[in-house]
């Protein structure tokens, strides 16, 4: 169809998506923008956030996503994700479950590198809470 554009959206594990849609919402590092057909050439990379899809029928998906790149050519857009996951799979319950653990950790942390690890967890858990 000559108003959509082809979408792709690959994590290091798999293709997440991979069909034809007639808008992306994307989470770039420098704010989030929309890409239909037509939209210049760019690459960019990504800030944690949710890629919101419009496909040609039916409802918008959100996916959230963990860094990476995205380039568009005019028709095409593709996103490599650092980590991509679909939010209608997550379970806010058994994700503030995991936040407090996390933060648990942060308070037990031995030396400065496991609180930064424990830190950035949280902070990774309280983004895609906040997602939901």
């Amino acid at each position: 169809m000559a108003d959509t554009l082809t979408f792709d959206l690959v994590s290091p594990e798999r293709l997440l998506i991979s069909e034809e849609v007639t808008m992306v919402v994307v989470p770039g590092s420098e704010g989030d923008f929309g890409v239909m057909v037509g939209h210049a050439p760019v690459i960019t990379t990504l800030r944690p956030g949710v890629v919101e899809v419009h496909p040609s029928a039916g409802e918008p998906k959100r996916i959230y996503v963990r860094g990476g790149f995205a380039e568009t050519t005019g028709d095409n857009l593709t996103i490599l994700a650092e980590e991509a996951i679909n939010l209608a799979d997550l379970d806010r319950a058994k994700l503030e479950e995991r936040l407090a653990h996390a933060r648990e950790d942060v308070g037990l942390a031995r030396d400065d590198e496991e609180r930064r690890a424990a830190e950035m967890n949280v902070a990774q858990l309280t983004n895609l809470i906040a997602a939901l």
